[in-house]
């Protein structure tokens, strides 16, 4: 893969230039998307002109990125994995992808979404192995990076849909706390849960790119004393794989040699029950963000997404507003919950990659956190008895990024000790 940061640091130097650093890029490509189809959209041509500009003084210097097809950009075509925009062209950039211009960085092209960023598969393949999903939704992003296509590749999340494909395809995924990466100019599909993310190869490199994207100082920082990370247990952990516990045990004991304060905790009720109308409110809000996608372009629509929004619009307004007055309890629970560790540490995803394309995999161990708003990180290192990658989830507070980056990277650290 390629260190985001580390190419970044020496393209600012000169030890290297962007349009070499690009060309690496499309001949990575060029060598390997016939076979992982991560991209939709690129201009060559335009692209090479663009990296020959002047990038100096500005935090990526010229570092190619990638963009997942949910998002508008204005000079590449943005349609939102269905049909029904096939050929769309946006007339502005969606704030985040200025802020990576602005910030240096050279747009590279546009990579794969399911439709509309729901569950139907897209036609990514896995780039640890061709047979396996990707994930979903962000399924071309956590594709270009893992297979070397790009440094950094932003995606977003409204379930899993950045931690569980970064689990997939061995990559460092990162959803920061809800809203620090602008959401405004992607296709809504739940307004209080849709989230930006970034992938890069480690959490160096997607603490890098955050931090030049927002302006903000979320640097890793070593802890002047050990930080404390809990361990947690939810009602969903009997549906982990072998190789879900596996891993999270050798995280989880990997932290503690490295000189974490590791300590068991159980989720509580209150986020128990948050948990469990994730899907009331993204539902709800779906069928009102799509509305117009179901009125009047029906037949465009799968049989998947068009039945799931049809039974989304029979979601009363009484149910909806009890969801999230739940969801705010379990808000204020986990923050007693992180009155007593730093970090909590727990699964990615059910299991390694799931053989085949019928299902991108479940959610089920990310939607809390996202109904939440809270910063999370996939964590590489670790491989299930397949062989295929098997990341672990850091969670931290709502609005301590850097103190969750740093946790990440101390457990991601230690796993590679």
């Amino acid at each position: 893969m390629l260190k985001a940061r580390e190419i970044a640091l020496a393209l600012g130097a000169g030890r290297t230039t962007p349009r070499a650093v690009l060309e690496t890029c499309l001949a990575a490509i060029a060598a390997r998307d016939a076979d992982v189809r991560a991209f939709c959209a690129l201009d060559v041509a335009a692209v090479r002109a663009t990296a020959e500009g002047d990038f100096a003084g500005t935090a990526l210097a010229g570092l190619p990125f990638a963009v997942k097809d949910i998002i508008d950009t204005r000079d590449l075509p943005t349609a939102y994995g269905s049909p029904i925009f096939a050929g769309h062209r946006p007339r502005a950039d969606a704030p985040v992808v200025g802020q990576a211009r602005r910030a240096g960085g050279l747009l590279l092209g546009k990579t794969v979404t399911t439709e509309l960023a729901f569950l139907k598969p897209s036609e990514t393949r896995n780039p640890r192995r061709l047979t396996h999903s990707p994930g979903g939704s962000s399924s071309g992003s956590a594709a270009a990076v893992a297979a070397g296509m790009v440094p950094f590749a932003i995606g977003t999340q409204t379930g899993g849909s950045v931690i569980r494909p970064a689990s997939y395809c061995g990559v460092t995924g990162y959803k920061p706390t809800y809203r620090l990466l602008p959401a405004l100019g992607m296709k809504t599909f739940s307004w209080h849960l849709d989230t930006m993310g970034l992938f890069g190869a480690g959490v160096e490199d997607v603490a890098f790119v955050a931090s030049a994207l927002t302006g903000r100082d979320l640097s890793i920082e070593r802890f002047g004393t050990a930080p404390r990370i809990g361990v947690l247990a939810t009602a969903r952990d009997g549906a982990a794989s072998a190789d879900a516990h596996g891993a999270l045990s050798a995280a989880a004991r990997a932290a503690a040699a490295a000189g974490a304060r590791v300590v068991a905790l159980t989720l509580p009720p209150e986020l128990e029950a948050a948990d469990a109308v994730h899907g009331t409110i993204q539902d709800f809000e779906a069928a009102l963000a799509l509305m117009d996608e179901v009125t009047h372009h029906r037949d465009l629509l799968s049989d998947g997404i068009r039945t799931h929004l049809e039974q989304a619009a029979a979601i009363t307004p009484e149910a909806y507003d009890e969801a999230r007055r739940i969801g705010k309890r379990g808000r204020h629970a986990l923050g007693d919950l992180f009155g007593q560790v730093d970090a909590l540490l727990t699964f990615s995803a059910p299991g390694t990659a799931p053989e085949g394309f019928s299902s991108t995999g479940s959610p089920m161990f990310n939607r809390l956190w996202t109904l939440m708003g809270c910063p999370t990180v996939n964590i590489t290192g670790l491989s299930g008895a397949d062989g295929l990658p098997m990341g672990v989830q850091l969670v931290g507070r709502f609005g301590r990024d850097q103190a969750a980056l740093s946790a990440a990277a101390l457990v991601e650290r230690a796993i590679a000790a």
